[in-house]
């Protein structure tokens, strides 16, 4: 089984809303500790999303919360769930272990504190997103009517970032925030966005994006998310074969991969339900793309865009 990195999911945020659920069954989550191991995980990103009805003064204390829920229920009841910060430390994973990172999906947590920050980073978060959809103390959102771009404050974010050898997620980001983001960050990912020319959403990338992007030494991770990958009526693994070949045509073959943002969404494609499913991804790639190819969008180009 071909070894997967995949670049966002967001079960810290369902474990966090539903107590009945468990990361160590098959219970209604896309991405458990099961599902993982039987899709071939060999690094997964765990976002901390907060939602945007917690309180502003509740929103670091929240996400603390997500991180204990982490170490809680992924990381200690799990002696092949590691904690993974580095490329050394996801070279260090023995054959049975999965390498566990986190992520941190839009700033409003910290509002305006780089000390908040610096603890999440020391808290092992290796990747942050500077909004979600909307306007915070960083940036502008892709859903924010007024498009604007990074604040003073989201610039000094991105430096931060870049003196700790974090990477800055451009997905969420408003057309005019990312290009602030590609001028200002040395370690540019798409964690989970999809192309415009094939699916117009406010959340996908234009060609320009996706080059600029690749021009930098960024990632785009193709999302399952049914929205952003088709206008028809259903989602499928057709659908995002041909996002992919369309970023393989910008000449991102060696800047591609998968953020399936699983438990963020809930309609999948019709045949990827699950992290179990990605073995019919798996082999629908191999009957297009060569093997080494096909290693590079599961995991190599990923691992390759990581930091030092």
């Amino acid at each position: 089984m071909l070894p997967i990195f995949d670049g966002h999911c967001d079960v810290l945020f369902r474990l966090d809303d539903d107590s009945n659920l468990s990361f160590n069954k098959e219970n209604g989550l896309h991405s458990s500790a099961p599902l993982l191991r039987k899709g071939g995980a060999k690094v997964q990103c765990f976002a901390l999303y907060i939602g945007e009805s917690i309180p502003e003064e509740s929103k670091y204390s929240n996400v603390l919360h997500m991180v204990d829920t982490f170490f809680n229920q992924v990381i200690e009841p799990n002696q092949d769930m590691v904690l993974v910060r580095t490329k050394q430390e996801i070279d260090e994973l023995q054959d049975h272990q999965i390498g566990a990172m986190l992520t941190l999906e839009g700033c409003d947590a910290i509002g305006h504190d780089l000390i908040k920050l610096r603890t999440l980073y020391r808290l092992g978060v290796r990747s942050v997103g500077l909004t979600w959809n909307h306007a915070n103390s960083c940036a502008d959102g892709a859903l924010e009517p007024r498009g604007g771009g990074l604040t003073r404050f989201g610039f000094e974010v991105v430096r931060e970032n870049n003196s700790h050898k974090v990477m800055t997620d451009v997905s969420h980001l408003s057309e005019r925030s990312f290009w602030d983001v590609i001028e200002a960050a040395k370690y540019p990912i798409a964690s989970h966005s999809n192309v415009k020319r094939l699916c117009d959403h406010p959340r996908n990338l234009t060609d320009e994006q996706i080059t600029a992007l690749f021009t930098n030494d960024g990632f785009i991770g193709v999302t399952f998310v049914p929205k952003f990958l088709t206008t028809q009526a259903k989602a499928s693994i057709s659908d995002i074969l041909r996002h992919i070949e369309y970023l393989c045509e910008l000449g991102g073959v060696s800047h591609i991969g998968f953020g399936s943002d699983f438990d963020g969404i809930d309609e999948t494609p019709k045949d990827m339900k699950n992290y179990g499913d990605y073995p019919k991804l798996v082999g629908a790639l191999l009957k297009r793309y060569s093997e080494e190819q096909v290693k590079g969008f599961l995991f190599k180009n990923f691992y390759d865009c990581l930091p030092g």
